[in-house]
């Protein structure tokens, strides 16, 4: 897949085609039909298909200091838009500049002149241009003013359930209480972590549990707690799945301050440090909580291990019927 950051200059190859734009915060089950309606529309009139986002989150520009607690930062949702099928994926700066275009304006240089767009898919919900002003319809309106097409995606809900369409809100939602089972059915695929290991205080090696740290994204969120992880490394398609028990929260028996992911891989003896992984959060073992002593601490790590390796042995979780559920457990994310 070919990235376009910014206002870099277009290949020929990237133009003509069809452009799907949107946040696409999490690239959940809602964000896959629509990137489908934009890969079918891109193979019904022979030509490339791609995504067409923003960074940062146009949120974080406008409350800068009210971090956002982003499903997947950049890196890992381009690496899901790519496994999509997707030709190319446009990250635009939002910025003053971007910020004060008219709709109009938009449209005209970023999917006109820049893309040579000939079809737009977009969100029910999905707003453009300076104060939101731009809606479907004014989409639509361009469309015609300009000579390209547009397919309006409407709101996308789970079969049976017409109230609740898939939001990347609700998500957030579900992550913050702990509900990651809830959180993979709407996601269609097991929330992921993607960040590096780096070197922490090295406490864990003194009390038989050596972990692994890894850096998180600022406004990163969920419920603070122990969960049942699988880990492999993010750049090496194919890569073995380790089992694992990740802990997510501030340490509260050592007094801290900080917050951390880190993760405890069973049964592996190695050096991680520097690499890219991917951390897949299966399931909540139990919420987090201060031990009157280490020897205390000692033996529930020992428990949520036995917990983790019984909740990864157990079978299918139905995340493999979902396009993204199929390619993460086959290693091609």
């Amino acid at each position: 897949m070919q990235l376009i950051a910014g206002l870099s200059p277009v290949p020929d190859s990237c133009r003509g085609g069809v452009v799907a734009i949107g946040n696409f915060d999490g690239v959940h089950r809602g964000h896959q039909t629509l990137l489908a309606c934009a890969a079918e529309e891109g193979a019904r009139l022979g030509c490339p298909w791609g995504v067409m986002s923003f960074e940062p989150h146009p949120r974080s520009f406008f409350r800068p200091d009210e971090p956002v607690f982003r499903l997947t930062p950049a890196a890992l949702k381009a690496r899901l838009v790519a496994a999509l099928g997707s030709s190319f994926m446009a990250v635009l700066d939002f910025d003053r500049a971007l910020s004060e275009l008219s709709p109009e304006d938009f449209v005209r240089l970023h999917l006109v002149e820049r893309f040579a767009v000939r079809h737009v898919v977009m969100g029910y919900d999905f707003h453009f241009g300076k104060g939101r002003k731009g809606s479907p319809a004014t989409m639509t309106e361009l469309g015609a003013k300009f000579g390209f097409g547009v397919t309006i995606v409407e709101q996308v809900t789970d079969e049976g359930d017409q109230h609740s369409p898939f939001s990347s809100s609700a998500i957030r939602q579900a992550l913050r209480h702990g509900h990651v089972t809830a959180a993979a059915r709407d996601l269609g695929y097991h929330w992921t972590v993607l960040g590096e290991v780096v070197k922490g205080d090295q406490r864990g090696r003194t009390i038989g549990f050596p972990t692994l740290n890894i850096v998180l994204e600022k406004g990163a969120d969920p419920f603070r707690g122990i969960y049942a992880v699988r880990v492999r490394d993010a750049l090496q398609q194919g890569a073995p799945l380790w089992s694992g028990a990740g802990y997510f929260g501030d340490r509260p028996t050592f007094d801290t301050g900080r917050t951390f992911l880190e993760v405890y891989l069973i049964g592996f003896d190695g050096d991680l440090y520097g690499r890219q992984l991917f951390v897949e959060f299966i399931d909540l073992i139990r919420g987090d909580k201060r031990f009157a002593s280490i020897d205390e601490l000692v033996t529930q790590m020992k428990a949520d291990c036995d917990a983790a390796v019984a909740r990864l042995s157990a079978p299918d979780d139905g995340m493999t019927e979902f396009p993204l559920g199929r390619l993460q457990a086959a290693g091609k994310i």
